[in-house]
């Protein structure tokens, strides 16, 4: 029966009779990773600190293999490294789900730690603003509230408009895109700028909607909305794409503009752009 057989035995090592207990460390590895790779990423992580066994059966690259995008080679040797051969399977979906930033650390992308999607954001700096360089209108605020340490404040305009691009191999799905907004105010104290909850410096929102628009290869959303919520980040969704091959770059444009010159709008604060997989934004929303 092999060598796994005394297990079985009704006879145990002391030559009672009375089967013997069957513990966690005897279950072979290979079966143990074998219903590991049917779990989700952080309930591998779990199961993995219960003992040496299913700790090394965690790390079987079978697991990891099917839990990465189909194009993390290409991810991890355009920003990570040029050599990730000795990199096992597990470690680099570890890498990959922290924050990898490129751009002059301007984007930064990573993989939801649950599902293995792709998420990217965009920061203000990287974002083409109208009349970002004049302080009459705009501020870039140092703040702890942004993933990147740093906001654009609009104190009054008579025309917005932010405008933005994006070159980058997406793994297969479906996309949404989202910017992350503010109403409120941010004033500037002695060596730091402070947000308020006020509605002071808040206006011109509420005459006319601002306009959300995002083109790709497939086509054109475009779609309106008042801004009304002060006080508290928000993220609008803008518009969703596809991706079907991973292999080829996905080039899209997106904005949000309010032209209408007939008043000024002020108290908006700009923070980031934000792509993910679409079954990621119902908890954003």
């Amino acid at each position: 029966m092999g060598a796994n057989s005394s297990l079985l035995s009704p006879e145990s090592t002391d030559g009672s009779r009375h089967p013997a207990k069957l513990q966690l460390g005897d279950i072979p590895e290979s079966c143990v990773a074998l219903v590991l790779s049917y779990l989700d990423p952080p309930e591998i992580c779990k199961l993995a600190r219960l003992n040496r066994a299913f700790r090394t059966a965690s790390s079987a690259d079978f697991i990891w293999d099917a839990k990465l995008p189909l194009n993390y080679h290409h991810l991890v040797e355009e920003y990570l490294m040029k050599n990730p051969s000795k990199l096992g399977k597990n470690e680099i979906y570890r890498r990959l789900t922290r924050p990898v930033r490129f751009d002059t650390g301007n984007k930064e992308f990573w993989l939801d730690k649950r599902t293995g999607g792709l998420c990217l954001s965009i920061s203000c700096k990287a974002l083409t603003i109208t009349g970002i360089d004049d302080r009459r209108y705009w501020n870039f605020v140092p703040t702890d509230e942004s993933r990147f340490h740093t906001i654009a404040y609009l104190q009054q305009i008579w025309w917005l408009e932010v405008e933005g691009d994006m070159d980058f191999s997406f793994p297969t799905g479906t996309y949404s895109l989202l910017f992350k907004l503010r109403l409120g105010r941010f004033t500037k104290r002695p060596n730091r700028w402070v947000s308020n909850h006020d509605d002071d410096g808040v206006h011109g929102w509420d005459i006319k909607p601002v306009q959300f628009q995002l083109s790709t290869p497939n086509g054109q959303h475009v779609s309106k909305c008042f801004l009304e919520n002060k006080g508290i980040w928000e993220y609008h969704h803008v518009g969703d794409f596809v991706v079907d091959d991973s292999n080829v770059s996905t080039k899209i444009k997106f904005s949000l503009a309010q032209i209408d010159c007939t008043h000024t709008k002020g108290g908006l604060s700009v923070d980031s752009v934000l792509i993910c997989p679409s079954n990621l934004v119902k908890a954003l929303l």
